[in-house]
């Protein structure tokens, strides 16, 4: 909006020229023929001469016209009129010279002029230019002019700014190709002062170029027009035109000839008829004569001029006749407004969009007083609130629905560019509809305010006052009523929506899904229409509705990033014309509305600012009535307070707007802000601000502008202190409050208008401000990281309802940072895993190396493993001895019972005293159950009798083979296998057992999140059972439960998916131990294949083994490697391994998975790790368990996202057998005390609960009333079961409340899915 952008100019420096130049250069002075080098001009050609001129810059204005489609056309001509210029009226195609009238492109575009009623006061009027009715006065020329008309229109309606576009702007060159036959127009609007040139409204109209040869406009605009004004060259008697003047001349119509080949002043013709010479004569003496003559021209004529009946001459093309969608729009916008013409103005909002009137006022009520109990029974008088809630919602639900019917049919039957010039047309239309009125009622309440202004004034007329008041509310009233925009349409389609989202059906009469409004509403906020976000009117927020066009928003673009930023500031200080020019957005501007509220406006980044902002969208926020005077009955400071601390902490960044230097209109708006800066801070919310400091005399006197920010910075200190108290804080300055640099954060901006509306133009020096602030902006932008749509859901979602409690600081649950922490959470959990994994593998490789290492330090195994080789050694000699006998079984059993009879005499074992310490100890460590089934397990490991009495078949098979003669080699590589069957076994079912783990955490549902997700699933087993023992384990050891859940889920996934998960991991993992062992042969053959030493083939079998099983030379301790043939060895290894891997993996089975793997291995506790590692406190009040994921998380209080019911726990009123139902979150918004122990004398209120120290200040609950079904169902379910547990009874001011029982098991259920 900067109107100089009219003059840029674009220059080209042509070759020719510039060969010309250095010609010049070249030519020496005495050769230069002096004369023709000064008088004589080039000789150019046509075309060399275009292409030295710059284009001309109505060229380029009106090319982008031809261009734009009737959205961009009305948006240029709009934003000329805001400059001051002339508009295009009649517009020739370039093409085919079809004259278009563009009537749509004026349709957005309101006049302001001022006027003197019969009381000599000056009261100002808004009209919108398509229904001005104004006498028109018409310029054209003939032929080729010295003089510019289009300037000596300029010096009629502002002599400062260009209005037409002269041949002597800045710019201006001497060809142009698209003005001629253009005919612009311009209104003169006078502001009742001495500058006036004219006394009322005045339009002008000015055809471009030849008037000769552009006869349609002429006959048109010389038809239509009060007053025609001719320049006129020396024309001679025959000519052809002189029979156009002498057409005019015998008109009754008044004529101004201009002539620039005279020099008389003002020369009355006769009848109306002037002539005015302009030749060797000034400027504004001519000017001075055309305003004489068209003055007198005007107080005799009585004809006026409309836009809308230039559309009436046939032979031109008028744009919103030839536009189908537009006309379409236009016809459907009527209808709409003819039902609303049948009613009066006051009445109509009743009458057709009564949902949002009466009805949604008093719900609001109701839902304040729900969230903020005063009575001793909290949760009776909630579920009282909530069934008068619910027959409100009823009422509407039942509320007439035509007028929104035929909205909604207009919108859902057209595709886009319907739809939004319908939308538009009923814009346009609603204004016009209701501006007369409201204008009426805005003069009236300016008088009442007057007349209530000087009698306060006055202690005598006290008396009178209050009649006064009483009208001034009743004003302000019927000004609510009276307003009627498209967003009170879509306020209407909000509470439709909310009604039957609350009773759960679509209403009779609607001839369209209730679920389909979301998405109308998101559509419109994708296209560029602001959206209410807070109903200033019954200053509450429609949560339901705003979350659901979110949530479509967020379907239809993604879960986009999004940059929050908020605007703050008094009724009329500029904030939303700031925006519309900032981002070229749609906020209402016009002084004459009274909309209160909250807006939100999405804009779109654009791919190449992307690169430069890590945002997707700006979401602008802007604020509307704050401190309105109009609405001063209602405005409460609470209400607005409510309202800044809403915008400021929802946005990333908040710009306060100041207007003017009045100390006391910034001591309002300071006041406010301040408060709300201080409420974010105590929630841990972080916004930046920045001060815009709005119509300053001089933005350009630093000395000024350095005293300015002082004293803002003293007034902001003063502010601080003054909210400090309210919200009992210890700052004292504002940088306590906030990071604020008053050198960078403060921003001046000069006046918006250069000099005095209504004929003044926009200020270029304010949109030079308007950049540099957009430049800070998006610095600030590009620091953050802004928002996810889904968490500016969520937090708007909790802002309003912190704020619908008494403190807001108290009941504010900060969605971000929850959402925050769970997000790491979950990447912690993710990352603990994967440690954990890495963590089981490590630790296996390093118990596996430390057992084989481990010759000395078990020296139970070490005997063992020495006595069963010294036994394979006598079998051994025994055998070669009989070697001729071998054939003779009964022999060689004989044999081997002497041996084995042999052993149990002389093997005997001494315990020490030490031993029998740690078997004490181990008693008094471990249950007695579990330590008997863990004894008996070590006793069948390692006690001798029991162990070789296993083994005897295996020494007999041995002994069998020497006797066959079997070689040294082939029997120790039987011995290696059948020593490496159980260290297989166990590796095998340890990494199976690892796997297991990780599968499910990855797949099984209950396991796949964090603890929070778990503990879901848990209370959902609960419910399916129906088990009141298992819920008092739940309730009174929460981590057993959780184990034992871990152990059950673990076991089933065993049991119903062994074949398809279970099994195949045991056999991939067995036959990488197989590819294992025979690396490990084949790395050792290599080693020792030129020596053949069998200690180094074993000792590097071994080495390459000993991180994948508990395999080492202790197993080997008492075997003779004498005359081993390694190669041999080898052999045996790789014949007799597929074997034991044969027979290994047929013992897999259900059955002997857990009972294979030690306590510490099975998957379920490698899954108790991960998940019950962490914080187990239970409230004090209803044992909800403490959420966070470290078992230490000083200094963060513990917290549960949904507390239960503390007659769950047992708590009752003192001195009676009564339970209480009420829920933790609703007890400390309450007037209610409870006594910290059984102990306690004192009583401790709720609110106040963490004054009684101890376990109570550790914990954090915040009010709130999104209380689970969950418990509510519990409750009921399990009364009789918790009244004979606890020995007492819900009952008398402890009774269930009824609507309660209204809750079943499947709401408890799916109210874990909503919540969790």
């Amino acid at each position: 909006m900067n109107y100089k952008a009219r003059s840029i100019t674009v220059t080209k420096t042509s070759e020719d020229h510039n060969e010309k130049q250095q010609k010049a250069e070249q030519s020496s002075p005495d050769t230069v023929d002096v004369f023709s080098e000064i008088f004589e001009e080039p000789s150019l050609s046509d075309e060399s001469k275009s292409n030295t001129d710059p284009i001309h810059p109505m060229d380029v204005q009106m090319a982008v016209f031809h261009c734009a489609d009737g959205f961009l056309k009305q948006l240029m001509v709009t934003k000329l009129s805001q400059c001051r210029y002339a508009l295009p009226l009649l517009v020739p195609d370039p093409f085919t010279q079809q004259i278009e009238f563009p009537l749509w492109t004026f349709r957005e575009i309101n006049q302001s002029w001022k006027i003197k009623n019969n009381n000599n006061e000056t009261i100002s009027q808004n009209q919108p230019v398509w229904k001005a009715e104004t006498p028109m006065v018409f310029f054209f020329r003939f032929g080729s002019v010295s003089s510019s008309k289009s300037q000596l229109i300029n010096s009629l309606i502002n002599d400062k700014h260009n209005t037409f576009f002269h041949r002597h702007c800045p710019g201006s060159s001497r060809t142009r190709v698209l003005m001629d036959g253009v005919v612009e127009i311009a209104w003169f609007c006078p502001s009742r002062t001495d500058d006036d040139k004219l006394t009322d409204r005045v339009a002008f109209c000015n055809l471009h170029g030849d008037a000769g040869e552009h006869e349609k406009q002429l006959d048109i605009m010389t038809k239509m027009a009060s007053i025609n004004v001719v320049v006129l060259p020396q024309l001679s008697r025959d000519d052809k035109r002189m029979t156009n003047i002498q057409n005019l001349y015998k008109d009754p119509k008044p004529l101004i000839c201009l002539l620039p080949n005279d020099g008389l002043a003002l020369t009355e013709m006769g009848n109306g008829k002037y002539k005015i010479g302009l030749k060797d004569r000034g400027q504004a003496d001519v000017s001075e004569d055309l305003r004489k003559a068209i003055a007198n021209c005007l107080s005799k004529s009585a004809s006026t001029f409309r836009l809308e009946d230039v559309s009436k001459h046939s032979d031109i093309r008028v744009d919103e006749e030839d536009d189908d969608d537009c006309k379409k729009g236009k016809e459907a916008a009527q209808q709409m407004i003819s039902i609303l013409e049948k009613k009066d103005l006051t009445e109509i909002k009743e009458s057709f969009l009564p949902r949002q009137g009466k009805l949604w006022h008093q719900w609001c009520e109701k839902n304040k007083e729900l969230n903020r109990p005063q009575g001793d029974d909290p949760e009776m008088e909630i579920s009282k609130k909530k069934g008068e809630m619910m027959k409100i919602r009823e009422q509407q639900h039942e509320c007439d629905s035509e007028f929104i019917n035929i909205f909604m049919k207009q919108i859902k039957s057209h595709v886009t560019n319907k739809s939004i010039f319908f939308l538009k047309w009923l814009r346009i239309l609603l204004d016009e509809h209701t501006s007369a009125d409201v204008a009426k009622l805005y003069h009236k309440y300016d008088k009442t305010w007057s007349e209530f202004s000087k009698l306060s004034k006055n202690s005598d007329k006290s008396a009178e006052l209050l009649p006064k008041q009483t009208e001034l509310v009743e004003l302000s009233k019927k000004l609510q009523d009276a307003t009627f925009g498209l967003e009170h349409i879509m306020r209407e389609i909000g509470q439709i929506y909310e009604s039957c989202s609350s009773v759960k059906k679509n209403k009779k009469d609607l001839q369209f899904d209730f679920s389909s409004l979301p998405s109308l509403a998101a559509q419109m906020m994708i296209s560029g229409f602001p959206l209410e976000l807070m109903d200033g009117d019954a200053a509450h927020v429609p949560v339901i509705w705003i979350s659901a066009v979110l949530d479509q928003l967020i379907q239809n673009l993604g879960n986009q990033r999004v940059f929050v930023l908020s605007v703050l500031g008094l009724q009329s200080s500029g904030k939303s014309t700031m925006l519309n020019a900032m981002f070229g957005l749609q906020f209402a501007v016009s002084a004459g509305r009274c909309t209160r509220g909250a807006f939100m406006q999405l804009i779109r980044v654009s791919d190449e600012m992307k690169t430069q902002i890590n945002t997707d969208y700006i979401l602008v926020v802007d604020t509307e009535g704050l401190r309105a005077l109009e609405l001063a009955g209602t405005s409460t400071r609470d209400q607005d307070n409510e309202l800044a601390t809403f915008v400021v902490g929802l946005g990333n960044l908040t710009l306060v707007n100041i207007f003017g230097e009045n100390p006391s209109e910034m001591q309002d708006i300071l006041q406010i802000v301040v408060q709300a800066f201080m409420r974010m801070k105590e929630v841990r919310l972080n916004p930046s601000c920045v001060f815009v400091h709005q119509n300053v005399s001089d933005v350009t006197a630093r000395e000024k502008n350095m005293e300015g920010r002082r004293r803002l910075q003293e007034k902001l200190d003063e502010m601080t202190k003054l909210a400090a108290e309210d919200e009992v804080s210890d700052a004292e300055r504002f940088s306590d409050v906030i990071r604020f640099d008053v050198q960078k954060d403060v921003m001046y901006f000069a006046q918006l208008w250069e000099g005095s509306p209504p004929m003044a133009p926009p200020n270029p020096s304010y949109y030079d401000n308007i950049q540099d602030l957009k430049t800070t902006i998006l610095s600030h932008v590009s620091q953050s990281n802004g928002m996810m749509l889904t968490d500016i859901k969520s937090h708007i979602t909790n802002l309003w309802e912190a704020l619908l409690k008494e403190r807001f600081v108290f009941s504010f649950k900060n969605a971000l940072e929850i959402a925050a922490y769970r997000k790491l959470e979950t990447e912690y959990g993710k990352w603990t895993w994967s440690l954990r994994k890495a963590m089981l593998e490590i630790e296996n490789k390093q118990q596996n190396q430390i057992e084989n290492g481990a010759i000395n330090e078990k020296n139970i195994d070490a005997q063992k493993t020495e006595k069963e080789n010294a036994l394979f050694e006598k079998a051994k000699n025994l055998a070669l001895t009989l070697k001729h006998e071998a054939k003779d079984d009964k022999i060689l059993q004989r044999e081997a019972k002497i041996v084995e009879h042999e052993e149990k005499e002389t093997t005997k074992y001494t315990f020490k005293k030490h031993f029998f310490i740690d078997l004490v100890l181990a008693i008094f460590n471990k249950e007695q159950m579990t330590f008997t089934k863990q004894h008996k397990i070590f006793r069948e490991a390692n006690d001798p009798v029991l162990y070789f009495s296993r083994k005897r078949e295996e020494y007999y098979s041995i002994f069998e083979k020497y006797c066959q003669g079997a070689t040294s080699a082939t029997i120790l590589g039987e011995i290696i296998c059948n020593k490496l069957k159980e260290p297989i076994q166990q590796s095998v079912y340890k990494k199976t057992a690892r796997d297991l783990a990780d599968e499910m955490r990855s797949n099984c549902e209950s396991l796949n999140g964090n603890r929070f997700n778990l503990e879901k699933h848990i209370l959902k087993r609960l419910a399916e059972k129906e088990d009141f023992e298992a819920y008092k384990t739940y309730m009174r050891n929460p981590k057993e439960h959780f184990k034992s859940f871990i152990r059950d889920e673990v076991s089933q996934f065993i049991t119903t998916k062994f074949n398809i998960s279970v099994l195949p991991k045991m056999k991939d993992d067995l036959r990488q131990k197989e590819r294992q062992i025979l690396e490990a042969v084949e790395r050792a053959s290599e080693r020792v294949e030129i020596s053949g030493d069998a200690d180094l083939w074993l000792e590097t079998f071994m080495l390459k083994l000993s991180d994948v099983l508990i395999f080492s030379e202790k197993d080997l301790k008492g075997v003779s490697r004498k005359d081993v043939d390694v190669k041999l060895l080898a052999e045996v290894i790789r014949k007799e391994l597929p074997t034991i891997i044969s027979n290994v993996r047929k013992e897999f089975s259900t059955a002997s998975f857990l009972q294979k793997l030690e306590c510490k291995d099975r998957p379920n506790e490698i899954l108790n790790e991960h998940f019950c590692t962490c914080c187990w406190v239970q409230c004090p009040f209803c044992k909800a368990i403490c959420t966070h994921t470290a078992e230490d998380h000083k200094p963060q209080p513990h917290s549960v996202p949904f507390h239960r019911p503390d007659g769950l726990n047992g708590w009752h009123y003192r001195g009676t057998q009564t339970l209480t139902p009420d829920f933790c979150t609703t007890l400390v918004a309450s007037t209610k005390r409870f006594y910290p122990s059984h102990e306690s004398e004192k009583s401790i209120p709720y609110k106040d609960y963490k004054t009684a120290g101890g376990v109570y200040a550790e914990w954090s609950i915040t009010p709130d009333l999104t209380e689970l079904s969950y418990w509510k169902w519990f409750a009921c379910r399990f009364q009789k079961e918790l009244e004979n547990h606890y020995e007492k009874k819900f009952q008398d001011r402890g009774a269930i409340p009824d609507e309660w029982r209204t809750h079943s098991k499947q709401d408890a259920i799916e109210s874990l899915d909503k919540y969790f």
